[in-house]
Parts: structure tokens; C-alpha cells; sequence
């Protein structure tokens, strides 16, 4: 019997279009017989090796105006509640993410993930603050405050910081990236279709 081919989703909860990803790539990955990683990482230190202080959406103003509106047209087409801007953008998404990477073996992650992208897209809700990601984890019928505290610990820290230096060894630099098994990289939510195509091995004429 075949391996089911398995596609990686790396993605950061500060990230608009990651939101959009998150929201839908469990289902379409299923339409296509595809398994999906959760791969949650930081995208910060990605964008300060380029130069970059804050999101290119807030460095030129015009795209940013623009990707609000493109985000807007694109929850409402999945079906997705109005987006609500978080009153700070992009958001501090280390406690969440040093959260999710704690979790990525535990069944919990995935709506972990999905609700910190809910809380800060779809409520508006700060995810910044440790005591915010307390209140999520609690909402999962999780212990909150002992999970954000063994997140913060430096065995788990350290775990993040590897994830980032994997992510700029195998060529990220945006979120949300698709990596299929032969290394072969898609970015951005619009991508997700060829992705996964990829991974089934879909391919264009031409290319292997």
C-alpha cells in the first residue's frame, strides 16, 4: 500500500494569510488524500535577516491598505466570520507559538492554532500577552497555566529557536509555506491547491 504523501504547513499566528490557510487546509488536504504537518514557527528573525523591522504590510502602506481588503474578500468567501484587525499588527505571537511548539505531537495543537488565529483575526483579541494564551489553552479544557509556563521553559525555547533556523535552512521566508516531501516549496494561501497537487505528484508538464 502507498504512503500517504504528507505536506508541511508552516505558519505564524501573526500572519493574515496563515489564518486564511489554517482555516482550510485540513479539508482540502483530506479532499486530496494528503496529510498535513502543523509546522508553527516565528517569521520575525526570517524578515530581520532581510532587513526588515515589522511586516512588509506595514513597511509599504499601499499593500497593507490592499492585503486588509484581500483578506476581507477571502473570509468571506470561505465562509468565515468578518475579519476584526487586532488593534496592534502584527501581533507578539512568541507565547502562542512557543505554546504550539510545546504541543506539536499532542492532539491539542491543531485547535490550539486555529483558535489563536480565531481569537486574533476573527475577535479582534490580543494573543501578546502570556495570560491571553492561558485563557485560550483553558478554553480547550486544557490546564492553561501550567502548559504557557513549561512553554516558557528553556528546553522549549530552544526547541523554537531550532524550528527557525530549519525553516532559513530549507528556504522559507514568509508564512504560510507548504513544503512537500521532495523539498519543493509553495508560499502564500493561494498556493495551497498546487501543493498539494504537488504532493499527490500532480506535476506541470515539464517539471519533476
Amino acid at each position: 500500500m502507498a504512503r500517504q504523501p504528507i505536506l508541511e504547513f508552516w505558519y505564524e499566528f501573526a500572519s493574515t494569510y496563515s489564518y486564511l490557510a489554517a482555516m482550510r487546509v485540513e479539508a482540502a488536504a483530506s479532499e486530496a488524500g494528503v496529510a498535513i504537518r502543523w509546522r508553527p514557527f516565528l517569521v520575525g528573525p526570517l524578515f530581520a535577516a532581510q532587513g526588515w523591522t515589522t511586516s512588509p504590510f506595514n513597511l509599504y502602506p499601499a499593500k497593507g491598505k490592499n492585503m486588509w481588503r484581500d483578506v476581507e474578500r477571502e473570509a468571506a468567501r470561505l465562509g468565515l466570520p468578518p475579519v476584526t484587525r487586532p488593534a496592534q499588527f502584527p501581533q507578539n505571537s512568541l507565547s502562542a507559538v512557543r505554546v504550539a511548539i510545546l504541543g506539536q505531537d499532542q492532539d491539542w495543537l491543531v485547535p490550539f492554532s486555529k483558535a489563536v488565529f480565531t481569537a486574533s483575526f476573527a475577535e479582534g483579541r490580543s494573543i501578546a500577552e502570556p495570560a491571553a494564551v492561558t485563557q485560550i489553552v483553558d478554553s480547550l479544557g486544557l490546564d492553561g497555566t501550567q502548559t504557557v509556563r513549561a512553554a516558557a521553559a528553556e528546553a522549549n525555547k530552544t526547541k523554537l529557536r531550532v524550528s527557525v533556523e530549519e525553516a532559513r535552512s530549507r528556504g522559507i521566508y514568509g508564512a504560510p509555506t507548504f513544503l512537500a516531501d521532495d523539498g519543493e516549496l509553495f508560499w502564500g494561501n493561494d498556493r495551497l491547491e498546487q501543493a498539494l497537487a504537488w504532493a499527490t505528484g500532480d506535476r506541470p508538464k515539464g517539471l519533476r
